[in-house]
């Protein structure tokens, strides 16, 4: 179980170095194309290995996944090689380590359980729409604003309303976000950068296989292994209820849980985005707003 386990974690280093690596223009880490046909897209593996400093033979070890302990020198001499930002070099530190450890069983998921305090902190929070979601974007608890701010979330059970299927499965997602296409890649570079470390747990792997299933949108962005996590910004919702509003977004991780987030969005008092915030809060559905996403695979 132990080998079977780094095998996993060591192919997960592989798969980015390989993503980065394909999707690394020459010309922009400074080499020189030549007028033939090239028939691999991005850099190949030896004009990396020469970037890097190491030799060919150890970095095809290294993508291939049998070579599971890279020192910090080498995935710093990756990193610089490939331009890599603070968040990719930060990911393949953290996939180097936990290839590195040979883990002998997967990690099993985190608790779905909300405490009451957070219950508490969601329904202070109103008007503002707030709500809290698992590592897996399951959505776990909210106030009556936070589930009615994705349109159409509520007609689902409660053990379905994640974000990441609603984004990429609702009908409704795409006529909610004007910017959908980028709400789906931020999305998955989320997704990608919490599954890379810990790519054998349960919750993490039913979600991702579903949405590879169901979605080609999902399964393309997926193979781009892009890791960069989302920031605070503005986001604009064009709603069907209370019409378009644009909101700030804070996200949170909220201490002593199993990486559950907190999410708030926010609006100055008096503008017309909080005028909608309080017509959204007031014809919320009647729903109890405080339950548990019970555990089940799908």
């Amino acid at each position: 179980m132990a080998s079977q386990s780094a095998n996993s974690e060591g192919a997960e280093l592989g798969r980015f170095l390989r993503a980065r690596r394909t999707q690394t223009i020459p010309e922009h880490v400074g080499l020189t194309v030549g007028t033939g046909i090239r028939r691999t897209p991005g850099l190949r593996r030896e004009e990396l290995a020469t970037l890097a400093g190491i030799s060919i033979d150890y970095y095809v070890r290294l993508e291939r996944g049998k070579e599971t302990r890279p020192s910090p020198a080498v995935l710093d001499s990756l990193a610089r090689a490939l331009h890599m930002d603070d968040q990719e070099h930060q990911h393949l530190r953290e996939l180097a380590a936990r290839a590195a450890r040979y883990a002998p069983e997967p990690p099993p998921a985190p608790s779905r359980t909300v405490r009451s305090h957070l219950k508490l902190l969601l329904e202070s929070l109103r008007p503002n729409p707030a709500y809290v979601i698992s590592r897996s974007m399951d959505m776990l608890a909210w106030n009556p604003g936070g589930l009615a701010l994705y349109a159409g979330l509520e007609d689902w059970p409660v053990k379905h309303r994640n974000l990441a299927r609603y984004l990429f499965l609702h009908p409704a997602s795409r006529a909610l976000f004007p910017d959908w296409d980028r709400q789906i890649t931020a999305c998955v570079a989320r997704l990608r950068a919490t599954a890379g470390t810990a790519p054998d747990a349960p919750d993490l792997t039913n979600l991702v296989g579903e949405l590879l299933l169901k979605s080609p949108d999902f399964a393309r962005l997926w193979e781009r292994y892009e890791v960069t996590g989302r920031k605070p910004a503005q986001k604009t919702f064009q709603h069907p209820r209370v019409g378009t509003l644009t909101l700030t977004s804070q996200f949170m991780y909220l201490e002593g849980t199993p990486g559950q987030r907190i999410g708030v969005y926010t609006a100055e008092p008096g503008t017309p985005d909080h005028d909608a915030l309080l017509l959204l809060d007031m014809t919320a559905p009647a729903a109890a707003p405080h339950q548990e996403v019970p555990h089940t695979s799908p």
